[in-house]
């Protein structure tokens, strides 16, 4: 204890005053990860929401194709002129 100082032993740190930059920088963030979160969770309602219309509608039959009957007429060549 001898080699030690009144002020060492109580140091207070001085706090270090945020700049209009540091005050702008965590605003933005603030507002973006609120409109990040807000997107995640229109996302996931409107993602059940399909999920829950694609389970209750019924599955549509395949489409069979059915061949035209008859020829088909040929196509005419161009001749240059």
């Amino acid at each position: 204890m001898l080699g030690l100082a009144n002020d060492t032993i109580f140091k207070v740190s001085k706090t270090v005053a945020e700049t209009n930059l540091n005050k702008t920088t965590r605003i933005v963030r603030e507002i973006t990860e609120d409109e990040a979160e807000k997107r995640q969770i229109k996302s996931a309602c409107l993602r059940t929401a399909r999920l829950e219309r694609e389970a209750n509608t019924p599955a549509k039959p395949e489409a069979t194709r059915v061949p035209k009957s008859g020829k088909k007429t040929p196509v005419k060549a161009k001749t240059p002129r």
